[in-house]
């Protein structure tokens, strides 16, 4: 993905408490920088030679929608853009876990319809991610 042509977005249930709201917006960006490591910058030196760590070269708005639009949302992406466009989750089966293998050990036992959505993170083709999303009004 290069930085002209790609759009990433993050998407969040609007009903959230503010502490899990900014929790699911911290994973879901974690896990954008792991899986596209090419997205962060260098690391950068300021006015007084003190050095920043890089950061994403590209916006990431958070946007809101309801829990249901999420599922609907998480839903297209699988039907009309299989694996084209970076999909990441964040549910309650993984906000309720203390612990990694604690998750992977519940969300074996959950089924996909089972989970409620909090978040997305959404990174791909700027058309692609734009019809999806460009009708979502920013978190504010």
């Amino acid at each position: 993905m290069t930085e002209g042509t790609t759009k990433c977005v993050i998407v969040v249930d609007e009903t959230l408490p503010l502490g899990i709201l900014a929790n699911t917006a911290a994973v879901l960006g974690v896990t954008i920088g792991k899986r596209l490591p090419e997205l962060v910058g260098e690391n950068v030196l300021d006015g007084s030679s003190r050095e920043h760590t890089g950061i994403i070269t590209v916006p990431i708005p958070v946007l809101k929608t309801s829990g249901a639009k999420l599922r609907e949302l998480r839903e297209k992406l699988f039907e009309s853009d299989p694996g084209k466009t970076l999909v990441v989750d964040f549910s309650d089966v993984a906000q309720s876990c203390k612990t990694y293998e604690e998750y992977k050990e519940k969300v074996s036992k959950v089924t996909e319809a089972g989970q409620n959505y909090f978040g997305l993170a959404l990174c791909g083709d700027r058309k692609t991610v734009n019809r999806l999303t460009g009708s979502l009004p920013l978190l504010r």
